[in-house]
């Protein structure tokens, strides 16, 4: 069962390695890793997804939770949650130009590049979403293509905040400047 956990860390170098090598190292596989920045500067929300059991996502959450960088942890559920992925795809368009571009409109994706004979889409949206555009462009000749992974949020008033840190910090200092 798929399962997504979200994280709020350090933005710190080495942060990842520590939380997804801890869920390597338990011999989880994860599916999906997105990570970016918050709201809070010098802080990062990592969104993770594996394919485990509720048992399972409970030991790695409290394994995770203690590394010193790990701020806060939840384990979203996929109902009660705003989930998102991008795709980018470059197809092969020849003479069918138009056709690809109407079957575009119809998942609401968007041309970013139209050069020679490919056409790159940009697409946001479920998973599910995502695979069947790929499965409609499919007979057109895909050039390439990559995906993100999960991005999600809990819907509705409930979020994960941060007040504060667990732990005193020394300030960081940048290389150039000062702090």
């Amino acid at each position: 069962m798929k399962q997504l956990l979200s994280i709020i860390a350090h933005n710190r170098p080495g942060v990842l390695s520590k939380i997804t090598g801890l869920i390597s190292r338990r011999g989880y596989n994860i599916d999906s890793l997105m990570s970016g920045t918050t709201e809070k500067p010098g802080y990062a929300r990592l969104t993770i997804t594996v394919d485990a059991d509720d048992r399972t996502v409970d030991q790695i959450s409290r394994q995770v939770e203690k590394i010193s960088e790990v701020e806060k942890i939840t384990v979203l559920k996929k109902e009660t949650s705003a989930l998102r992925s991008m795709l980018l795809i470059k197809v092969h368009a020849g003479d069918k130009r138009m056709e690809i571009l109407q079957l575009a409109a119809a998942f609401r994706s968007h041309a970013i590049d139209i050069t020679g004979d490919s056409i790159t889409f940009v697409n946001t949206g479920s998973e599910d979403k995502l695979h069947a555009f790929v499965n409609a462009l499919r007979r057109y000749g895909i050039v390439e293509m990559v995906q993100t992974g999960v991005v999600a949020l809990a819907r509705g008033d409930e979020a994960l905040i941060l007040d504060g840190s667990r732990y005193e910090w020394p300030e960081q200092y940048d290389t150039v400047g000062g702090k």
